[in-house]
């Protein structure tokens, strides 16, 4: 693999940067707060710093929704959460506008998708019509009500949930709607060790209720965009560059190296999907105080960012064959540089 060089000297090191160390704070308060979700924990961040936005899974009572308070707690921007109802109508998400009859005009009352981070609790209870207008903001960063477009705020994440039980009165999103999640994150139970801590947790959060405690450190919206500016002056490796389009493009063409893969794959990941792969392995590098990319910062984030996007065919489902057994097998078969 090549190696950054004297021409890459300019790149920011993270080790001396004032906006990697705000972001090292963050995380430590996170993982404080949430217990046994380190890996919840770093997509977060990453999401934050590669500008995207997350759909997590994983049954109830797992700190999905903890997490994203916690980190509207610790940062200058605005929070909303969203419960997603069948009977919940676009409106009720993008906002609408008002009839002043005193003033004679209508006036716009925008809705919670205007906070620069919104949480969209169990995005798949809700009907088609109302996924859509969030992922329209969600791609588009604006929305349109009546002749007028708003736009969002510049800092503006979006972590939706879903649970994989009760899949009664559900809507699933379709793939083509997927495709706008920076990643697709599952989580699973914590183990022993990490649920007694979860407990002691509880207990000091049960006795703070009842005193007064200082009001967290709160990082400016500004730290955000500088690190940001960082993450995407760090230096790739033109090899580097090449492993990681080759991954994507073998999963569009993966009879290159295995006919049998090949069948298995429906649709492969779309350019969309070269370029979460990307700045989710430099947000991962950077956290990592890194100013360079490796091949383990793409293989680590690859699952998260292709399992939704790399889909199974007929024959592969009937052969119990889903996206986290794809994304395996396409980075098995990609030699790393």
């Amino acid at each position: 693999m090549d190696t950054p060089t004297a021409e890459t000297a300019a790149t920011p090191d993270p080790a001396t940067s004032a906006a990697h160390a705000a972001f090292q704070r963050l995380r430590e308060r996170l993982s404080a707060a949430i217990v046994g979700q380190e890996a919840l924990v770093e997509r977060l961040l990453i999401a934050l710093l590669a500008d995207g936005h997350l759909l997590v899974e994983g049954a109830p009572g797992l700190a999905k929704t903890t997490a994203i308070r916690t980190l509207a707690a610790h940062l200058e921007a605005d929070f909303a959460r969203v419960q997603f109802t069948p009977d919940l109508l676009p409106a009720d998400l993008t906002g609408t506008e008002v009839w002043r009859p005193q003033e004679g005009r209508f006036e716009f009352q925008p809705g919670p998708v205007f906070h620069p981070l919104l949480l969209a609790d169990e995005i798949n209870r809700a009907p088609a019509k109302v996924q859509s207008a969030l992922l329209e903001a969600m791609g588009e960063r604006q929305v349109t009500v009546g002749r007028q477009t708003y736009a969002l705020p510049p800092l503006f994440l979006v972590m939706a949930t879903q649970n994989p039980i009760e899949q009664e009165g559900t809507f699933p999103l379709p793939e083509a709607q997927l495709d706008r999640f920076l990643m697709h994150v599952r989580i699973g139970y914590p183990d022993a060790a990490m649920e007694t801590e979860i407990l002691r947790l509880a207990r000091n959060q049960a006795r703070s209720v009842l005193h007064e405690t200082a009001a967290p450190e709160r990082m400016p919206q500004e730290v955000v965009f500088a690190a940001r500016e960082e993450v995407l002056a760090l230096h790739m490796a033109p090899a580097l560059e090449r492993y990681l389009v080759e991954v994507v493009l073998a999963s569009r063409d993966a009879a290159r190296y295995d006919p049998a893969l090949a069948r298995r794959i429906a649709w492969g990941a779309s350019p969309r999907g070269s370029i979460a792969l990307e700045r989710c392995a430099r947000a991962r590098a950077w956290l990592a105080g890194r100013d360079y990319l490796t091949p383990e910062d793409i293989r680590a984030v690859a699952p998260d960012v292709l399992r939704h996007r790399v889909l199974p065919s007929y024959e592969a489902l009937a052969e119990g064959w889903d996206g986290d057994r794809l994304v395996s097998a396409l980075l098995e078969q990609v030699p790393p540089p």
